[in-house]
């Protein structure tokens, strides 16, 4: 049988890596920008322009991309401009969330776009100053709701495995590996804001809750597998029936989280430049919650049951208290 536990702490070091860079990014974004991500204008308020173009009377009309509107407003300065379609594509209406941008720039824009994408119906288009679609309110009920909900998750399963010594340590790390998940998350959208101005918008927020409810039900799986083998399998060690419980839901794990990769790849490969953030940021999500049920949640419990989580922060005390 395949030792996945036995090198628990090659997966802790994984772990390690992959959300220190993530909190480095943070800190960095913290201290340049203000908030450990960069903030879309969904959070700081901006300037919004619906533009509608003029109907070509051909049979073969061509009318405005996303692509092609995105790169005049990217080309005038703006990094990551929030391109929407209004309505069907014989409108040719289309709705651009900016940064705050002065009436000469409107009129540049303006200028661009009819000679880069076409004539524009100035009766129909307009442009105006926005205040933030999310406030600062509602990302903190957002907060509130998580911090709830890891609770909630927590007791549950508690709750469901009272028939297993210590069930409350299987709520805690169910919600230190979900923790895990989200750290990660931030760290990818922090870094990728740092290197190609990424922002974080109110699609992020969605992401971040499928996100948990992904790692939420992997974990459960998971944990419910040992707590029907610990009664089965009294002789062995807990490591292995730990290990047992892994290798029996491995295939189901894979197969349901592999499905829904595949589509996210897709849509990211092909789908429309406004969602690919979305998509990313939930893609790395899975992969990380697929891998912290297998190599973080049930390791850290077999470290816990062993005694060596206990062991670790006597040994950090104990050097502390020696320094001092």
């Amino acid at each position: 049988m395949f030792d996945i536990i036995g090198k628990r702490y090659w997966y802790f070091l994984i772990s390690a890596l992959l959300i220190v860079p993530g909190l480095i990014a943070m800190a960095y974004s913290t201290v340049t920008y203000g908030a450990p991500v960069r903030l879309s204008i969904d959070f700081t308020g901006g300037s919004l322009m619906v533009i509608k173009f003029q109907q070509y009377a051909t049979e073969d009309a061509i009318y405005a991309t996303e692509d092609a509107i995105r790169d005049v407003f990217m080309s005038h300065g703006f990094t990551n401009p929030v391109v929407q379609q209004l309505g069907q594509p014989e409108d040719n209406t289309w709705q651009v969330r900016m940064g705050f941008v002065e009436i000469e720039t409107v009129d540049k824009i303006k200028a661009s776009l009819i000679d880069q994408v076409g004539p524009i119906d100035e009766a129909s288009s307009s442009s105006s100053t926005v205040g933030p679609a999310v406030g600062s309110e509602v990302t903190r009920a957002a907060t509130v709701a998580v911090v709830i909900a890891s609770l909630l998750v927590g007791a549950f399963i508690i709750i469901a495995f009272r028939r297993v010594p210590k069930a409350f340590r299987y709520g805690v790390c169910a919600i230190s590996a979900m923790a895990h998940d989200i750290l990660i998350a931030l760290g990818f959208i922090s870094i990728m804001g740092l290197l190609f101005n990424w922002e974080v918008d109110a699609l992020f927020l969605t992401a971040i809750l499928t996100v948990i409810g992904f790692s939420v039900q992997d974990k459960i799986v998971v944990f419910d597998r040992i707590r029907e083998n610990t009664p089965k399998r009294r002789g062995e060690p807990f490591e292995t029936i730990v290990n047992r419980s892994i290798l029996e839901t491995l295939h189901r794990s894979l197969a349901t989280q592999l499905n829904a990769m595949f589509v996210m790849i897709a849509i990211l490969l092909f789908g429309g430049a406004s969602i690919k953030q979305f998509i990313a940021v939930m893609l790395v999500g899975m992969v990380t919650a697929t891998y912290s049920s297998i190599f973080n949640a049930v390791p850290v419990l077999v470290a816990w049951e062993n005694g060596e989580v206990g062991r670790f922060f006597r040994r950090i005390l104990g050097r502390k208290t020696a320094t001092a």
